[in-house]
Parts: structure tokens; sequence; C-alpha cells
């Protein structure tokens, strides 16, 4: 594959992306580390809007289902080590232009939420790095994960009420990953932590609890799900440990055990905190968009060779340190994928020929 670049912005520590639909149009956000903006672009890249200025300190942002342009963001997690006041937000465009935010619940560390759909009913996977500090690296305190319906009526949070989570699993070491997943006719979560990869299933029933299973026990800073050869049993992939600089995919064996059948081949000083992690499928194709922030700082992309029977990996850019990225299908059928090049403070489009 040939991956044609398109600067289309720049932005201080460029860091969290997401979809949006909005006015009709399919959108995506672009979000800061730090104290900096967030940006709206168009699918074409053309610059739409300036959404706020600050805080940062933004990890995920999501849609709302069945809304106009209505999303969720964390705020206020600048790092490991300055997060306690983190929370997650809710947006919205006003009717007269600009836009709105609220509160909708306090999440000291959260890195990473999901909102997801089953049975009709919408809940919010809430992942916390840590549950505490009291000094710089201090991990004594493990993440958790914690779980709430997320009600149609978000307006209802705008003064002293807010949302209530309830802990679903706490004990997680380093609880960094997320990825959302497919499963049975409904919507998951994939957590990576220190303890391994957990499958999170919301409630079967309005009500009841959640389910969490351990797919994987070693240390994980994200992990995804994705039949990438086709024979019908989902490989894990792996990067480990903690923003760590292994890569690994892992093969469902006869007895239900995730064992490796392939690893990304490179100087362990060359692939220092890969990050950015994105599946999707590409010209037909199962694949995996990886970035690293350190090291050589490329970004790769991983698929099957069905002709050698293996792996293979393409690089689309190199020396940007990729933090996060995003793939999608333009309004012409082409496969573009979007890349916050953080270590260069760009906002990378990558068409794909």
């Amino acid at each position: 594959m040939q991956f044609e670049k398109k600067v289309i912005g720049n932005l201080n520590k460029c860091y969290s992306i997401a979809e949006l639909q909005y006015k009709g149009e399919h959108c995506f956000l672009v979000a800061a580390e730090k104290q900096d903006p967030c940006y709206l672009f168009n699918e074409e890249g053309e610059k739409l809007d300036k959404l706020w200025d600050g805080p940062g300190g933004v990890m995920t942002m999501a849609q709302v289902p069945e809304t106009d342009g209505v999303f969720l963001a964390t705020r206020k997690f600048y790092s490991p080590n300055d997060g306690i006041e983190a929370e997650i937000i809710v947006v919205k465009p006003k009717a007269e232009g600009g836009w709105d935010t609220f509160t909708l619940c306090k999440a000291p560390f959260v890195h990473r939420f999901g909102i997801l759909e089953r049975g009709g009913t919408v809940y919010l996977l809430v992942c916390c790095l840590k549950s505490g500090y009291e000094y710089k690296d201090d991990w004594r305190q493990k993440g958790a994960c914690y779980g709430a319906c997320l009600p149609k009526d978000l307006d209802q949070f705008r003064g002293e009420k807010k949302l209530e989570l309830k802990l679903i699993k706490d004990g997680m070491l380093k609880n960094h990953g997320f990825c959302k997943i497919k499963r049975g006719g409904y919507e998951a979560g994939l957590v990576g932590c220190e303890e391994g990869s957990f499958i999170f299933d919301p409630p079967a029933v309005y009500g009841a609890d959640w389910t969490v299973t351990k797919i994987h026990s070693l240390p994980s800073s994200d992990s995804v799900l994705v039949d990438f050869d086709g024979d019908g049993k989902l490989e894990l992939g792996c990067i480990a440990p903690f923003h760590g600089n292994s890569l690994t995919i892992y093969h469902l064996d006869e007895h239900g055990n995730y064992v490796p059948q392939w690893k990304y081949s490179a100087k362990e000083a060359d692939t220092g905190m890969i990050h950015a992690t994105w599946t999707c499928e590409i010209q037909g194709k199962p694949a995996w968009i990886v970035g690293w922030r350190k090291g050589t700082k490329d970004t790769i992309l991983i698929s099957w060779d069905a002709e050698e029977g293996n792996y293979k990996t393409e690089f689309i850019d190199r020396n940007t340190g990729c933090a996060n990225a995003l793939h999608f299908k333009n309004k012409k059928g082409e496969d573009v994928i979007i890349g916050t090049n953080r270590e260069i403070d760009e906002i990378a489009m990558y068409t794909v020929k």
C-alpha cells in the first residue's frame, strides 16, 4: 500500500481523536493532551471550528449515540502524576453557535472510557489509570473500572447532580488500555492493565451486573481482538508492558489459550512507548495501526499475508511520534487514516492508495 500524507493542522501535544456526526456531515475531533484547544474537522481535513481553548487533558472522546454533535470527553488528565482532578464532560453544540460544556461525573485519573450499547440500553464504561497518589510515580493505589447507564437526558447533570458510577472491578495496576469490540450482537470493552487483558460485558438486561472475563494474564498497555487470518478465531494483539516497547499477536489454540504467534521484530530502543492503536479493515483486509512516541517514532500497519502465511508490516509514516490514530472511509470510498503526531505537534491525514 501507499500512504498519501497531508498535514491538516498543528496543535501542541495533539493527542485525542474521535469521529463525530454533526449537521449531517461526517467529521472528526482532535484535542490536546495539555492546556490547549480542541478542533473540529470535516472528513476532507478542513478545520471547521475550535470547540475550546482549554483546559485540555483530553485522553478520550466519544459521540453520544443518536445525537447531532453531542459527545463526551475526559478533561484535566495531564499525566499519571497529574490527574486527580480528572472528569468526564458533556459537550453540546449551541443553537446560536459555539459549544457548551458541563461536567457529567468526577473520575480521578480517568484515562479511557467507552460508550457501549446492549439490549437497547446505552452504558458508560469508565477506566481509571490509578485511584490516587501521594508522590510522583506512586502506583500503590491501583486503577479500577466503573460502569453506569447513560440516560438520554444529559442536561440533568448541569448542576450539582452528577452521574453515579458503580465499581465493576478494582485492583488494576496501570489500567491504561481500552478498545471497544463487537461481541455476540452487542458492544463490549476490552481493557488492558498489568494484570492482563479483560473483556467487560455490559448487563444483558437493564439492572443486572456487568460480566468481567480475563482472557490473558500477561501485562498489557493496550489490547485488541481481531481475526487477522480469517480462521474464525480472534487473535489477541498486545502492547506491553505499560507504555512499553513490545508488540505481540497471540493465537487462540485448541485448548482456548492465547499463545504467541508473531512479534514485531525491532530493537527495543527503537520502539519506545508504543501508544497509538486502532483496528479496522483497509482495502478489504483486517488491519492494526500502531505507532510509538520514542525511538524511531514510526507508525505502521499490520495485516495478514495469506500467500506468505504470516503477518506483514508497512510503514505509514516515520519519525512523527503518533499518540493516537483512527480510520474511516470517505465519501469517495477511500481508506483514510488520521494520526495525532504528538511528538511533532502535527495532525496528519493519510489516504491509502
